[in-house]
């Protein structure tokens, strides 16, 4: 796969999806970091603002997406903004990494979540680095079974996770682009 074909669809935010973004630009990835006006950013390459009627198209009940992810939300305008515009980041891709935390009810701790969770509901590919585990993982209706080495596949993929990035969080993320895109 030529690197020069390949979409990252991200958030841009602080973390880990900062550095899916730092790595794809070191590869020669583009990317795509949707986020909407007034929201900060931890990236500005390739910044995708989404206005009022775009964002709607990711629009989910707060109450579904608790009830689905077995906690609740606080229903803030921001918070539903973020899960509008990961909306955009799982439909435009067809495979999605994640940096992050499984919980014991197979859902990821977090807002990155309900990425990884809607990335189930559509069938998408979806990876997960526990970090407190160490190890990637693969969702294979019902459970999560663990993946030793991933390699992205497909020219549009989603890098998403964690706001509080570990050191072995990035390592996964600095590893995964070079299987994927290392000479």
């Amino acid at each position: 796969m030529n690197s020069a074909d390949v979409i990252l669809y991200s958030g841009g935010a602080i973390g880990a999806e900062s550095c899916f973004g730092e790595f794809a630009e070191k590869y020669g990835i583009d990317e795509v970091n949707f986020s909407f006006e007034g929201h900060e950013t931890g990236r500005m390459r390739g910044i995708r603002i989404l206005n009022h009627e775009e964002l709607k198209q990711g629009d989910v009940s707060m109450a579904y997406v608790s009830s689905l992810m077995h906690r609740s939300y606080p229903n803030t305008a921001t918070l539903k903004k973020i899960l509008q515009t990961i909306w955009f980041q799982i439909n435009s891709s067809q495979e999605i990494f994640v940096i992050g935390t499984i919980l014991p009810d197979n859902t990821v701790k977090g807002g990155t979540g309900w990425g990884a969770e809607f990335a189930k509901l559509c069938n998408k590919k979806i990876y997960v680095f526990d970090v407190e585990k160490n190890k990637w993982f693969l969702w294979n209706v019902p459970n999560w079974v663990e993946h030793s080495e991933p390699v992205i596949t497909n020219i549009h993929f989603a890098g998403t996770g964690t706001r509080n990035l570990s050191e072995n969080g990035k390592k996964a993320i600095e590893a995964l682009f070079a299987r994927s895109f290392g000479k």
